[in-house]
Parts: structure tokens; sequence; C-alpha cells
């Protein structure tokens, strides 16, 4: 059986509270679904904002492979005649191939929300569907709020999706639009369905109950050959159901025709695209698509994992694009530090004792506030440190800072910082000495020691210009002890190719931040050193 995939991400999706695509957004985003495989991309309701009109227009002279672009909009106002309904013309102009439009099977809201009769509500479907047919190949027909108004008023819900058939709509999307619907009621209601209208069924399920997917899986299994969702799951007040688990689960779990199977290995990446360009944090344990989706902490289980993988894994991770992350931490096992020297590049033997040290040494270190699970590249200088590896690119030397307030009532951090460097780097890049001690000012005492530090170290390292940092966290780690606790900061940085966290632990959060960004610092060194080495060999 084959199941058409239906992405509303740029207008469901764009509901979720702070999330506003630009126009520029919402074209990558299209060009990445379509590159999955997606069959039909919801573009938005062009009557509702000149935005996306602006995105119809852009997508005009794009050529997809795949997917299909469709407006979206309601069914006409009531008694008005549809060719002076303002909505409907503005969809027409939109001109897509496909257009979706909703309308109410709820009595309830007939009533309430559009405050006209039920028999006009019937009208207006028939009307929408049979004029859109003119002007489309496709249209496309959302039955919202369907299953609470099934439960309110069975017949008159069904009577909709029988008008909205007889009117030619390719497709009856039924809809929890409250997200209120348990599975085994989705079940119950689409065997009735079935036996009232012939059309395909489509399913458009939202999260309110936390069973979105699961109500979309169980619709597929009762013959829904039409699925809609959003990447994520984003959407108005708990989301819809996310397309990066009904996906995997349609293709992976159940065995059915949806998008080319190799094209989930670019799910990974599509989820990070949409979490990047909607500015929410992307859920680090999402199904499939999360960072720590296949990580692994407990050293039983990275035991086990090493001999199959399918002990404590439901699906090998590159199927989605995704990767296996064994865990550090003070739970971790001889497994654990033994594969993650591995990952590294260094050989081990297993049963060499420097395993078992660096092991008590994590666990010490965790056990004083450390945490390496957010901070790999620490991680990984701790382990040189131990084999013997670490090289010294530079010394600290000392560091000030202070916060200044002036008359103006604004204020601002000023550092100076002094390290010195390896004889032979200074007489490499000709300087004459190997310090450097030099100030920097930035908004707060921590931008201002970054800023120094760097300033003082691009000098002989230049490649370290590239570096950024991306994100700052801090932790209160024994909030009792008041302003002696002790606080752990935890640094992300990149330098456009790579990512790496580092982390620094002190009831001075200067100091545990300024040993985080030397570290970040070293580490870049490190692997810029191992990239010459492996460019040179090869």
């Amino acid at each position: 059986m084959s199941i058409k995939v239906y992405d509303t991400t740029l207008r469901d999706g764009a509901q979720a509270f702070g999330v506003s695509f630009s126009l520029e957004d919402k074209i990558r985003i299209a060009e990445a679904l379509d590159d999955l495989g997606v069959h039909y991309l919801e573009g938005g309701w062009p009557g509702s904002n000149p935005k996306d009109i602006a995105f119809f227009e852009a997508v005009k002279g794009m050529n997809f492979k795949n997917l299909k672009v469709a407006a979206f909009s309601s069914t006409r106002r009531p008694d008005v005649k549809i060719e002076e309904d303002a909505n409907i013309q503005t969809l027409i102009k939109a001109e897509t191939p496909v257009y979706t439009i909703f309308g109410k099977s709820w009595d309830l809201h007939v009533e309430k929300a559009l405050r006209t009769t039920l028999e006009e509500n019937l009208k207006m479907i028939y009307d929408t569907v049979s004029y859109l047919k003119r002007f489309a190949d496709e249209v496309i027909y959302d039955a919202e709020h369907f299953f609470d108004g099934y439960k309110a008023n069975r017949e008159y819900a069904l009577k909709t999706l029988k008008v909205a058939e007889e009117a030619g709509a390719d497709c009856l999307v039924l809809a929890d639009t409250n997200g209120g619907t348990l599975p085994h009621e989705i079940e119950e209601i689409i065997e009735d369905v079935k036996k009232h209208v012939k059309a395909p069924l489509g399913i458009h399920a939202h999260n309110d109950s936390d069973v979105a997917v699961a109500n979309t899986l169980v619709a597929v299994r009762k013959g829904a050959v039409h699925v809609q969702g959003t990447i994520n799951g984003l959407g108005e007040r708990c989301g819809n159901a996310n397309l990066c688990s009904v996906i995997p689960n349609l293709v992976l779990k159940m065995g059915l025709e949806v998008i080319p199977r190799e094209n989930l290995k670019k799910l990974f990446d599509v989820a990070h695209l949409v979490a990047e360009l909607s500015g929410r944090p992307h859920i680090e344990n999402m199904p499939y698509v999360g960072d720590y989706a296949f990580a692994h902490k407990g050293g039983v289980h990275v035991s086990a994992i090493k001999r199959d993988p399918r002990t404590y894994e439901h699906i090998n991770p590159e199927l989605v694009g995704n990767r296996r992350i064994i865990s550090i931490s003070e739970l971790s096992g001889k497994s654990n530090v033994l594969e993650k020297i591995r990952e590294m590049g260094f050989e081990v033997d297993e049963s060499s004792p420097k395993v078992r040290e660096i092991l008590e040494k994590i666990k010490e270190l965790e056990a004083q506030g450390y945490h390496f699970e957010g901070a790999e590249a620490s991680f990984e200088l701790l382990v040189r440190d131990m084999l013997g590896k670490r090289k010294k690119y530079f010394e600290f030397l000392g560091f000030t800072v202070m916060t200044i307030k002036n008359r103006d009532e604004e204020s601002f951090s000023e550092a100076t910082v002094k390290v010195r460097v390896p004889d032979e780097v200074a007489k490499k890049l000709g300087h004459d000495e190997p310090f450097e001690h030099t100030a920097a000012e930035g908004e707060g005492p921590v931008e201002a020691l970054d800023r120094a530090v760097r300033k003082a170290l691009e000098k002989f390292y230049p490649s370290l210009k590239d570096t950024k940092l991306t994100d700052y966290k801090v932790r209160i780690l024994n909030e009792q002890a008041g302003t002696r606790a002790t606080t752990r900061v935890l640094i992300e940085s990149s330098d456009g190719k790579r990512r790496w966290g580092t982390v620094g632990v002190s009831p001075n959060i200067i100091e545990a931040s300024w040993t985080a960004l030397l570290e970040s610092l070293e580490y870049k060194l490190h692997r810029d050193e191992e990239e010459m080495r492996n460019d040179e060999e090869n």
C-alpha cells in the first residue's frame, strides 16, 4: 500500500508559539522536504498574510522533483456567493496544483463559531469543493474537528464527508483538531466512516493527548492513505503528528511504500534544519532524529551493543541519518571508556590499566560536579593527558577581569590575560617573545575573557579566528550553599565545520568559564593539527 505524506510545517507548524518563518526559511524548508521525498507541501494560507502570498509567487518558478505545493483556506463564508468570497479568490490566485479546504464537521462549531445553520454549512462545503475543482489538479478536504463532531453528532459529521465526496474531493482528511481522541476511538470511527464514503481517507492528528503519532499509525492500519503532520511535531498548543516519527515507523516498522527508503538517511538533517530555522531548540531525546536517540550511558548497555547493536537499539541509527553515541559519566563502565578512546583514534588494549585509571578519574571528577556527556572535547583532553598524548599549545599565566558601571548607568567588563606559547611556535611565526599580555572589553565578564584570550592566542595560532562560542550554560550544583555554591559551566564552540563542548567547575563562575574557554581553544588546535597531518598523509 502506498501512503502519501502531506507536510504542513509552513502553515500549521508555523502556528507554534514563537515560530515565524521568513520567506527564505520557507523556501529552504520546501527544498529540503522535496529532497526528502515528501509528496505534498502546504505552503500557507494566501488570504491570511502577505508572506504566504509571496511564498506562492516564489515557488511558481521552482521545479520540484517530488512534492506538490498546496494552498490552504476555509470553505466560503456563510450566505456569500463563492465568486464573491475574497478568501477563495485569493486562493485561486496562488495557482497551486493542489488546494486544501477545511470545513466544519462538528455541529457545535457550525452553530457557535460560524453562527449559521447546519444546512448552510453543507452547502458551503459543496460549493467550495466543486468550484475549486475547476482550477486545480486536486482538492483535498480537511474535515476539521471530525472526531469530536462524530462523537457529538455522528449522522451530521458523516453527512459533511458525503457532501465533500459528492462535490469531487480527491481525499477526505479526518482531523483530530483538539487532539483529544485516543487510538482505539480512531480505529472504531474510521471503520464506520469507510461504510459511508468511498473517497480516499487521510488523517490529521494534533498531539494534545500525546498520541498524535499513534493515532496516525492506527489510521493507516485502518485504511488511511494520506498522512498529515509537521517536522519535529511543530504546531499550535502541543503540536501536530511528528513526521520524523511517522515516516520511519511507516517505512521501517510497517513496511509501507512512503518515501524512498534511502531517503530516510536525510531525515536527521531535515529535522535539524527545521529546528534551526524555527528558532526552537531541537529535542535531544526525540525518537529517531534526536541527538541522543541512540545514546548509551550504562556500562551494561555498551558492553551488549558491542556484541550486537540489536540488544539496545530498535533500528540501525544510520537508517535515519543519525549516529550512535557512547556517553561518558559516573555510570560508565569499562566498555564505555574503551569505546570512546577508540573512537578518538587511540589504540588501547582492553586489559590496559589505563582504561581503569581513566574511568576512576571520570568518576572522581563527576563527584566534584563535572559532566562529560555534553563536553566530549573536555573528555578527549582528559584522555590525552592520561595517555601522555596531550600537547601543550600554550600556558596560562594569569588574568584579571573587572565589571565597570559608569555614571550613565551602563555596565561593561574588561579583562586582561597573559599567556605563553612554546618558544618554537613564536620563532616559527617570527615573534621575538613567546608571551602575550593583552586586554579586551565585553558586555559581561565571560565575553571580555573570551575576547581577550582569543586576542592573545590568535597572534600565534591564526586558525582560532574561525572559532566562535555558540552556547553557554551555567548550572548551580549545590543551591543550599548560596553564593558559595559550586558552578558548572558548559560551553559549546564551533569553527564552521565542527561543534564541540567543554566544561569547567568551580565555586567561582569566572574560573569555571575560563577553564571551559581554554579547553575549547586547546581542543580546536589539537583537531587542526590532526587534520593537517591527515591531509599530508593523503
